[in-house]
């Protein structure tokens, strides 16, 4: 006993002197994680056991801890879950007296509780028809009254467990893949919920359950420390908020990281990633191993059938199914074969994980650790068998995850690619991704495996794809990091020197085609070129192309699309012309087309504006067309103000612009009032959400703009204070620069800010007050971040000098500011 409790005993036993123990004991820096839990518990159990005694409980009563505080887990603002327990032969009113007795002070101190009174005939009853009860009570805990009740209760829950497991092992199952649809995985959310989320303390709780029942066990290594680290992080995390969360939002992890005596948040949120997938491992070999027994156990029945009801007899033999050398399926999943020789077979561990993958099956935790302890290192460079079998792996689609994971908990992946320690369990603050790096290069090598028919070389796609962002893990650039670790991995897989450079050039520009295509001017020849330049060949282009797509898919749903495709597409296009020595037109010999010229004398002609909508089908596949988006096309005598009105009337409407290309029209005078000067605007918008606007209303609201009778930046202002923003999230501010472009037709701008409502109006404005033209603008999102690269001249079109340049770049920080 502390000097704590032991002081805590002889203070005041009621609500007061419990709390002031207890706030003491969570300020003690000198103790913390495990042995601050189990003192929590004992000093809680002390003061109950107080209350109980204090209220003079009839016999055959007792105070039970179940659940979390049933374990001696509590943390500092934990739920207290208790069982007043009574054997029935008291008055009723007597024991509904007691629990008032022992609920009221505790609601007092305004802790939370989950409370009930039953007999254990009802305990039983209850925990029969409701799951979680019944896993509540298989960790049930004396804290005061009658030891015996309480032990019978805790023999009978528990052979109760046991007897029913084939039933309810089942329901538990589903129970859990609920949950975890409904919560995500935690090792790959920015926010995770450090208890409900897959790979959580609900899940570590659920595979002691499974334990409890005999059926199977989990794969023991590690997963104390796994559940011992989530359990630390939930304590600073009530410590850090004073609140009752499990959620571990941005805002609290550099807090909850302070608390733990961590680097970072992002230390955090690997230390937090790496127990979670342990604990997710586990569960995954756990499940399997239940379902096979209880597969196994349904089939000796109908066995005993066929053998004419004899119990007795020889078991049947086992079925083993060769695979490859050395590996066999047996019972569901991938096997070493008697004869294979780990020590002797460098070459096993790849070939086993492929011929798993390839047959869809999981690979045994066996074999997986038998591999691990005993497998022969690999030469470097690698075989060529050794690199096929990576690639056949690789190849195998969504079947390569789950025999990946298995490499990757044991250790193997590290020991075949050492730089991939660096970013295992790297988490990317980015929300529009989904995974952590090294889960995301994965996926990016399943995205890239539907898409080998594209290419040429499908092995140097499959490899780009799992290298494209291995330096994540270095400071700087990771594209220039990782072209040079992709060049050391490929040389050790066992790539001659071409392949190696191949990819390591993709590895170092992996993003340059949709970058390129989202944010710059593919009419300009210079744009086209520069890419042309990097790449270098047509086969390039070709793993580049396939590497993108794959890339952005892996990533999230927000970072490919179809409008981003055909973008993508025209741009490759484009450069395979270049490569395969033809021609770039020139942009400025381009005539308007018909539509346009059309606009053009129908504006000259009214001197107002004069607009239409446009539906764009791209077709994705030859099957499945589906829209990107719509082109919206306005022409109007040429006046200062044009595009923030534009931008500023689209963004009312609730209209993403994409891209916007403006260009001076001249057309014969005599057609109209006027010099002959049109001004056309070809935009690429798309609906944020609903259906797109009539033509009518906006060309009504562009006039009243012009005019200034719509007060756009009120308006704007209006919707933009309307907009939900998360409490402690600060945006960083904008960044302008002038970007090296090489064009000969404009100076290149780039923005980068924070997405919100006219932002594109608001850079319209910036640059109209600098008595600049812009020349054409492209829009790139991807989640809460904006890329606006605009081409701008001066008013007689030509580029802008250097020092002119700059100073518009800071005057449209400033304004966006």
């Amino acid at each position: 006993m502390t000097s704590l409790e032991a002081r805590t005993q002889n203070e005041d036993s009621g609500p007061g002197g419990y709390a002031a123990a207890r706030l003491l004991l969570l300020h003690e820096k000198e103790r913390s994680g495990p042995p601050r839990r189990a003192a929590l518990a004992r000093l809680t159990d002390d003061w109950l056991a107080g209350l109980f005694a204090a209220a003079a409980p009839p016999r055959g009563t007792a105070l039970v801890a179940v659940g979390g505080y049933g374990r001696a887990e509590l943390s500092p603002r934990s739920d207290l879950d208790l069982l007043l327990l009574h054997d029935g032969s008291a008055d009723k009113a007597a024991v509904a007296a007691l629990a008032d007795r022992i609920w009221y002070p505790v609601w007092d101190l305004g802790l939370a509780l989950d409370h009930s009174v039953r007999t254990p005939a009802e305990a039983r009853t209850t925990a029969g028809e409701d799951l979680k009860v019944q896993l509540g009570l298989l960790d049930a805990r004396h804290v005061a009254g009658d030891t015996a009740l309480v032990a019978a209760l805790r023999t009978t829950v528990l052979a109760d467990w046991r007897n029913q497991a084939p039933r309810r092992l089942p329901e538990l199952d589903e129970l859990c893949r609920e949950r975890a649809d409904r919560m995500g995985e935690l090792q790959f959310l920015l926010e995770p919920d450090l208890k409900e989320a897959r790979g959580g303390l609900r899940d570590a709780q659920v595979l002691r359950a499974v334990a409890a029942s005999w059926l199977a066990d989990a794969p023991r290594e590690g997963l104390d420390g796994a559940r011992r680290r989530l359990l630390d992080a939930r304590d600073a995390l009530h410590l850090a908020t004073g609140r009752a969360t499990d959620r571990l939002a941005l805002q609290e992890q550099d807090a909850v990281a302070q608390e733990l005596g961590l680097l970072d948040a992002d230390t955090l949120l690997r230390e937090v990633y790496e127990a979670a997938r342990i604990i997710s491992y586990a569960t995954d070999v756990t499940w399997r191993e239940v379902n096979r027994v209880l597969k196994a156990r349904s089939a000796r029945p109908r066995l005993r059938s066929l053998l004419g009801g004899r119990a007795g007899g020889a078991k049947p033999p086992v079925e083993r199914t060769p695979l490859t050398e050395g590996v066999v399926e047996m019972d569901g999943e991938v096997v070493l074969a008697l004869t294979a020789k780990p020590e002797r077979d460098a070459v096993l561990p790849l070939r086993a994980a492929a011929a798993a993958a390839q047959s869809g099956l999981p690979i045994s935790l066996h074999a997986v650790r038998r591999l691990a302890a005993a497998a022969k290192p690999l030469p470097v460079p690698w075989p060529a068998e050794a690199r096929e079998e990576l690639v056949t792996l690789l190849g195998a689609g969504e079947s390569t995850v789950p025999v990946w994971e298995a490499l990757e908990a044991e250790g193997i992946i590290t020991r075949l690619l050492p730089d991939w320690e660096r970013v295992r369990c790297r988490p990317q603050r980015n929300p529009v991704h989904t995974w952590t790096v090294d889960r995301h290069l994965v996926e990016t090598a399943v995205r890239a495996a539907s898409l080998t028919r594209r290419v040429g070389r499908p092995d140097l796609l499959l490899v780009a794809a799992l290298l494209h962002d291995i330096g994540k893990g270095w400071p700087g650039d990771h594209s220039v990091a990782g072209e040079t670790i992709a060049r050391d991995l490929a040389a050790r897989i066992g790539f001659d020197r071409t392949d190696t450079g191949i990819i390591a050039t993709a590895v170092r520009h992996h993003l340059l085609l949709v970058e390129t295509a989202t944010r710059r001017d593919l009419d300009d020849p210079a744009t086209v070129q520069s890419v042309a330049d990097a790449v270098g060949t047509l086969g390039t282009l070709e793993l580049l192309h396939a590497l993108t797509e794959a890339d952005a898919l892996a990533t999230g749903p927000a970072a490919w699309s179809s409008w981003r495709a055909s973008l993508v597409a025209d741009l490759v296009k484009r450069v395979a012309g270049v490569l395969a020595g033809e021609p770039l037109p020139d942009p400025e010999a381009a005539a308007p087309s018909a539509e346009q010229e059309r606009l053009a004398i129908e504006a000259l002609r009214t001197g107002e504006p004069v607009l239409t909508l446009r539906t764009e089908p791209v077709v994705a596949e030859p099957e499945e067309p589906e829209p990107v988006g719509v082109e919206l096309l306005i022409a109007l005598p040429d006046r200062p103000g044009v595009l923030p009105a534009v931008a500023g009337v689209l963004a009312l409407h609730r209209l993403t612009v994409r891209a916007a290309e403006l260009r001076a029209v001249d057309l014969p005078t005599g057609i109209g009032a006027g010099s002959g000067a049109v001004l056309v605007l070809d935009w690429r918008v798309a609906a944020e959400y609903g259906s797109l606007p009539e033509a009518a209303r906006l060309r009504a609201d562009l006039v009243r703009a012009l005019e200034g009778s719509l007060d756009i930046p009120a308006r704007l202002a209006e919707r933009e204070a309307a907009y939900p923003r998360r409490r402690g999230l600060t945006a960083p501010p904008p960044r302008v620069t002038v970007a090296a472009a090489d064009s000969r037709l404009a100076t290149v701008i780039e923005v980068r800010a924070q997405d919100a409502p006219g932002l594109l109006h608001r850079i319209g404005r910036a640059l109209e007050g600098a008595a600049v033209r812009v020349r054409s603008a492209h829009v790139s999102t991807l989640g809460a971040n904006a890329v606006d690269t605009l081409y701008v001249t001066r008013p007689d079109g030509s580029l802008l000098p250097d020092e002119e340049a700059v100073d518009l770049a800071r005057t449209l920080e400033a304004a966006l500011r």
